[in-house]
Parts: structure tokens; sequence; C-alpha cells
């Protein structure tokens, strides 16, 4: 079967270019209408309390998201004409100021204390702007820029909402770098470690196109994450380049085996793609797929992207790369070179040799990299993960220098809630330690005025149909353990005078965050062990070979999640989260290919145990290390250049990780072998009767 395919596709090979390319037209335009989300916070479940409650504020108040405004300088009649400015910009739905409730003729020193102290502080005043849809759509980041045009350098504009629309401008700026970098950087190690100057350029044109259609085909998920997007495609070249070098080196072996007849040895070589390609890359789906466990949307939304891309990757692999080498042959064999890499014979007798002092090594290594991955400390701001002289983190210093605001979180009361019930609740959390003020409609209008006097321009504004609206200033900062506790605070003082009333806003929403990841965690690492653990023993029909493969990997991950905490430095939540899974599934497939040669020594040559090792990890060093330094490269080149800490901190620690794999496999995994070859043999059903 493989043989009928590799000959269709080495036959019909002009035909399959001109399909692959014709195809790049629908997956490009598919990439182009594939919206993507810059705010990670969306991608909690819908059941918790505070998604539902966002929801909750669209549909009943018309308005989703937020932002607080920073004025200076500016005479009272001058920020009322801005206010209106701002009002007319599409999807503001309200701004509040203090011109709702009182005359602005009135000076600001008559103004009851609490609205006072909350919108004023010398010749600043804040207003808060209220926006008809949610933090993350279109309309509301289009809105944020048509205000900031609006306001110019008179004012600063803060908030989520502002944030997700920086990160949204930088990630569009920087996206086209990352790709660029990310193939300048593996064409100079393909250049390196290759014997001829056109197969990098060829093997790049095939993955490009893996890219495409793999980035093409999201429009069928309705949308990504910006992360996703950022890092999708650089794993994607990272992870399946190895597919191609597999399958040039099988041509040449098969070319040598039927010279003259180019069409024949291709044929062959897809055949042995077909079975080699498809069985490595399971086991980096099965990690890809893991992330689809988590709670967490964004686990889903990586982990289909990463998984569907090794796919493509090696659906080219064996159809348009085969295809593309058979019509530039000539070329190769023009410009081939001996390869610069140099030879590691003696680096692998070095380390056979000293195999007890690498197990004892790793031995003393696993506590201390089991330790420093189990209290490295994680960060969840958003905010502090872009550089700080973006609009929006000039605004939130503004706020955090005029009015001592870190953050706000707004409460949505039932309607029917009694005023004293109301009253005594504010009283309470005003009385919650980093509370600055709590502003809702009694604050607004004056506790002893009747309902039906209020005018309705005012409870419009802040009741609805069932709820009724509140603002809670913070002066924590957002995502730190002091605001969380804040927020646990608040929510549980609410829930004590009503269960339907809800805490909504960032704050809460990383609270969330933080105890949905926790679980999440644990979840995927036993997931992606689970699933590479059994196809790693379906294929070497093995019990104790995936234990040691999943170890070796396992350690590895250890050290680089560990190593932060030794360093003193703080790991993302999105890195905390991923990395492990990524990393596993990435891969363990050098050590699976380490592995499948040994077991080709000891059971179909019947070396000894010595012989059988020091073969397999002479003969499989320099892929290992070509594989290691294409992932490193791909991923490193992105850490370098981003100014996003979030796509930093997850292809920094890939790029870590990789080289981290490599050196374990390449130390640690043949002293593994020596220490338990006799129970490999007795353990795995095709050795059993190896004489040991």
């Amino acid at each position: 079967m493989g043989i009928k395919f590799g000959r269709m596709i080495a036959k019909h090979r002009v035909l399959i270019i001109l399909l692959a390319v014709i195809l790049l037209i629908p997956a490009g335009i598919g990439f182009i209408m594939t919206k993507v989300n810059y705010d990670v916070l969306s991608y909690l479940p819908d059941s918790l309390d505070t998604v539902h409650g966002q929801d909750v504020m669209v549909d009943e108040f018309g308005m989703g998201a937020f932002s607080m405004i920073v004025v200076e300088g500016m005479e009272k009649k001058d920020v009322q004409k801005l206010e209106k400015d701002l009002e007319e910009v599409d999807h503001v739905k309200e701004i509040l100021w203090y011109d709702d409730v009182v005359d602005i003729t009135l000076p600001v020193e008559m103004i009851p204390e609490k609205l006072r102290t909350a919108l004023f502080n010398g010749d600043a005043t804040m207003m808060i702007a209220l926006f008809d849809d949610t933090t993350s759509k279109e309309t509301t980041m289009d809105a944020i820029s048509n205000m900031r045009e609006i306001v110019a350098d008179h004012a600063f504009i803060g908030g989520m909402s502002a944030i997700v629309t920086d990160i949204k401008g930088i990630a569009l700026q920087e996206m086209p770098i990352y790709v660029a970098v990310a193939v300048v950087l593996t064409l100079i190690i393909l250049l390196l470690t290759m014997d001829s100057f056109v197969t990098g350029f060829l093997f790049l044109a095939g993955i490009g196109m893996a890219v495409v259609y793999n980035m093409g085909t999201n429009i069928f998920m309705g949308q990504i994450s910006y992360l996703t997007q950022a890092v999708a495609a650089v794993l994607q070249l990272g992870v399946t380049m190895d597919y191609s070098i597999f399958l040039l080196e099988s041509y040449r072996e098969n070319k040598e085996r039927y010279p003259g007849d180019n069409q024949r040895a291709m044929a062959h070589a897809i055949a042995n793609a077909l079975k080699s390609v498809t069985s490595s890359s399971i086991t980096t789906i099965a990690g890809f797929m893991a992330l689809c466990f988590m709670t967490f949307g964004l686990g889903m939304d990586m982990g289909i992207v990463m998984a569907k891309g090794v796919v493509f990757g090696v659906i080219v692999c064996v159809t348009f790369l085969p295809a593309l080498v058979l019509c530039c042959d000539k070329a190769i064999e023009k410009t081939s070179h001996r390869s610069l890499m140099p030879k590691f014979d003696k680096i692998s007798k070095g380390i056979n040799k000293g195999w007890l002092v690498l197990f004892i090594l790793f031995l003393v290594i696993l506590p201390f990299a089991w330790y420093g991955n189990t209290h490295y400390h994680t960060t969840y701001s958003i905010a502090d993960s872009l550089p700080q002289d973006l609009d929006s983190a000039v605004a939130n210093k503004k706020l955090e220098d005029t009015f001592n605001m870190e953050t706000m979180h707004i409460v949505m009361l039932p309607k029917d809630m009694e005023s004293k019930d109301i009253k005594q609740l504010n009283k309470e959390i005003n009385g919650v330690k980093g509370v600055k003020w709590v502003l809702g409609m009694s604050e607004l209008v004056g506790e002893k005025i009747p309902d039906a006097i209020i005018p309705e321009e005012i409870n419009s504004k802040l009741v609805g149909d069932e709820h009724e609206i509140e603002f809670i200033c913070s002066e924590y900062k957002n995502a730190t353990d002091e605001v969380i506790a804040q927020v646990g605070e608040v929510q549980d003082i609410v829930k004590k005078y009503n269960d339907q009333a809800v805490v909504i806003g960032e704050a809460p929403l990383i609270k969330d965050l933080r105890e949905t990841t926790v679980t999440d965690i644990r979840n995927v690492n036993i997931v992606s062990i689970g699933f590479i653990f059994l196809i790693i023993m379906i294929t070497f029909r093995s019990i104790l070979l995936p234990v040691i493969l999943v170890a070796v990997i396992e350690f590895a991950i250890l050290i680089n999640m560990g190593l932060p905490f030794y360093m003193g430095d703080d790991v993302s939540f999105v890195a905390s989260i991923v990395i492990g899974t990524i990393q596993m599934g990435s891969t363990v497939d050098y050590a699976i290919l380490m592995t499948s040669r040994y077991q080709k020594e000891r059971l179909e040559r019947h070396k000894s145990k010595k012989e059988a090792i020091s073969i397999a990890h002479s003969a499989s060093i320099k892929s290992i290390i070509t594989s290691g330094l294409i992932f490193f490269a791909a991923t490193f080149g992105v850490a370098v250049v981003t100014n996003i800490d979030l796509i930093d901190a997850i292809c920094s620690m890939l790029a870590r990780g990789a080289v981290i794999s490599t050196i374990a496999v390449i130390l640690f995994l043949p002293a593994m072998f020596m220490v338990f070859d006799k129970l490999i043999c007795k353990l795995t059903w095709s050795m059993r009767k190896i004489d040991w």
C-alpha cells in the first residue's frame, strides 16, 4: 500500500506541486478571515459566576467592558465637553462622571465626600467609560482606539480593554517578525547540519506550506488566541522538521539501492516515511491533544491547532515534499557539500564509558529538580507582560499615582435587595483591607432619596431590570496575592447578604484563573504522560521502556520548570500550564529514536548490551542534536524579538526545554539502558528470549 502510494506521488509530482500551490489560496483566505482573540481571560469556563455575571451585564445593562479615564489640567466645562465627545464614539454606552449627579457649577468642595474622593484629586479627575460589549470584542478595541484619538495628550485611558487593545497592536506588528526570525535561524541550522545548500530551502517551503494549511483551517474553529497564533507556527516548524530530514535520508539510501531510478527510490522513501513519520508523530499529537483536557479554554485552542499542525506536517512530508525533492534533485546534487556538523564518536564513547557516573548524577539532580518544580512562583499579571511605555501602562500608572487605584471590581446585586442591607453590605466592603471606596446608587444620590424620585438618567446607568451595580476601587495591584485575598473576602461578604449577588471584573477573573489552572496543570500532565506511556508501550510492546523514556523526558521537564525557582524568576501562568505537555510531546521522539535503534541492535542483530547501546547512541546522537537545535532555533528567535512577556515566557522556556531534553536523552538514556537492560529484555515481549 505504501509503495503504491509512493509511486503515485513520484509519478504525478508536477500535478502534486500544482495542486498544493492552488490549495494555498483557500488556506490563505481562511488564515486572513480567522478571528484572533487577544483576551486570555475570556477562555475561562462559562460555568463560573464571574463569567456568567459578565454575560448578564451585557444582556441586562447592554455593557460588558469598562475603562477608567484620567483627565489632568482641564476646566470642568472642558471635561464635560470631552465626556460628551467620548459618548459619541461607537460602542461607548455611557461615560460616568460627577455631572451625572450634580451640576458642574457646584464647587468640588461641596460634592459628597465619597464622590469627591473617588473622582477628584488636585487638578485631576476620573471618568468611567462603559462599553456595550465585552473586553476583547473588536468593537470595544476599536472604541478604545477612537477614544485615544479624541483625548490625545489630555487624558489617559486605562483598564483591561485598553490593555487588550495594546496587546493586539503589538501582536499584529510582531507576528510577521516571529516567523521571519524563526525561519532564518532554522535555515542557518539546516545549512550547518545538512549536506546540501538547497535542501534547507526545500524543507522550509514544505513546512511553510503546512503552516499555511494549518492556520487557514483555523477558520473552522471560529477564532484562535493570539498566543496560539504566535506559538503554533514556530512550534510546527520546530517539531515537524524531523519528518523532512527523515524523508531525504531515506531517499538517499534508496537511490543507492536503485541507481538511476529516482522515482522508484522516492516511492520506497515515501513508504518508509509513511510508517516511521506517522508513528513518530502520534506521540507528538497525543502530547498536544492532552491540552484539550483543560477546563481553561486556551488549552483546547492551543491543543487542536498544534496537533492539527503536526498532521499537516506529516501530509506535506509524504506528498508535496517528495514531489519537490524529485523536481529539484539535480540542484540538490550540485549544491552538495560536506556536513559542517562535527563527528560525535569520541563524545559518544565517553558518555557510554561513564554511564555509572551519569546514572548517579541523574539520581542526585532529580530531587533538586522536583523541589524547584513544586516551588516556583507563578505570575498571573497580564498588564505587566507588556512594555511599560504603552498607553495602557501609562494610564494605569496615572491611576495608581493620582488616585491610589490599581484595579476596580463590579458588584452585581439583585434589584430586590433592601436598602438597609445594601447600606450594611457596603459598610462591610469598605472595611475590607485595601478597598478605597464603594460607589453605588446610594453614594451617588444619597441613601434617603426614595427610588421613585431618582432621575431616570442616573437610574438607567446603574440599575437594570433585575440587578443593580456598584463599583469597588482597590488600591492593590492586579493579579497579586493581596488583591486575590481581597476579592475572596468581598465575595464572602456579598454572598452572605444574597446568594444571587456576584463580583465581576479582572481581579475576580484572575482569582478564578488561579484556582482553575492549579487543577489543569495536574490533569494535563497526567493525561499527556498517560497518552504517551500507552503509545510507547504499544509501539515497543514493553512495560518498562515507556517508564524509562517518560522518566528521562519528565526529568528534563522538571529541570526546565524548576530552574526559575533557583534563578529567582517568576513563571507566567500560561507557561506553567502548557510547557510540560508541549515539551513532553515535542521531545519524547528524541528518546524513541535512540530506543528504536537499541532494540533493533539487541533483537535483530544480536548485539551485546554494551554494543547495542554504543551503536544506538553513536548512530542517533547527530539526529537528536539536529532536532534539538532546530526546535531551539525556532522558539528562541521569537523569545528574543517579542515585547509580550506571555509569548516570551512560552518560547524561552520551550527553547530551554529543547536543549535540556536533548542533553538529558544523550547523557542519561544510555545509562538507563545499561542499568535496566536485563529488566527491559524480560518486560519487552519481542526481547524476552534475548540471552543477556
